[in-house]
């Protein structure tokens, strides 16, 4: 969550290629335009590229007309930079209420492991939340703006491919679990 962010994702995306690995960043719309050869690095190397509203509302405080926007203008932001249109987003802060629900117009991924690694920034931390908890269709939580989460990538990616874990894109996911997504639908494992 939170990027594009270079120094961190880059570190990430870095990690991943040499473990097999693909990730999906759920970008901010309004971040993007500053970082576009992060945000071409991802679609080029596989990534799922996802939506995290334009400028990170909690949406579940706004009307219908604002959640509309803050959804379109984060996909054209992406399209612009990349090329690739967003299929999935996720909710800053995962708030959610009917109207959101009703407006997002697409599949919503939330997550079932938070590191909380945007509270306390500390890669062992990080690292002991996802191993103590970690199952096959798991969603985890991290965000794309912090050294420790880069650090905690570091260990956490060729640990987990090593154990047999395939780190796969959460449209992958979902495909390989025979769950079709569908819009305004919640999913936070699969």
């Amino acid at each position: 969550d939170d990027g594009p962010n270079p120094k961190v994702g880059n570190r990430i995306m870095d990690v991943m290629a040499a473990n097999n690995g693909r990730a999906t960043f759920f970008l901010v719309g309004n971040r993007v335009p500053t970082y576009t050869s992060e945000v071409q690095r991802m679609a080029a190397e596989g990534h799922e590229i996802a939506n995290h509203s334009y400028s990170h509302k909690y949406l579940n405080k706004y009307g219908a007309d604002v959640i509309r926007d803050e959804v379109a203008k984060c996909n054209a932001a992406v399209q612009a930079a990349c090329g690739v249109t967003p299929s999935v987003m996720r909710l800053p802060g995962g708030n959610k209420n009917s109207t959101v629900l009703s407006n997002v117009n697409m599949p919503i991924v939330l997550w079932n492991i938070d590191t909380r690694d945007w509270d306390h920034k500390n890669a062992q931390k990080t690292i002991n939340e996802v191993m103590s908890k970690v199952k096959d269709g798991d969603v985890i939580l991290m965000h794309e703006l912090y050294n420790a989460t880069a650090d905690a990538s570091d260990y956490l990616i060729p640990t987990l491919s090593s154990q047999g874990y395939q780190l796969v894109t959460v449209s992958e996911l979902a495909k390989y679990k025979g769950v079709a997504l569908q819009p305004g639908k919640v999913y936070y494992s699969f």
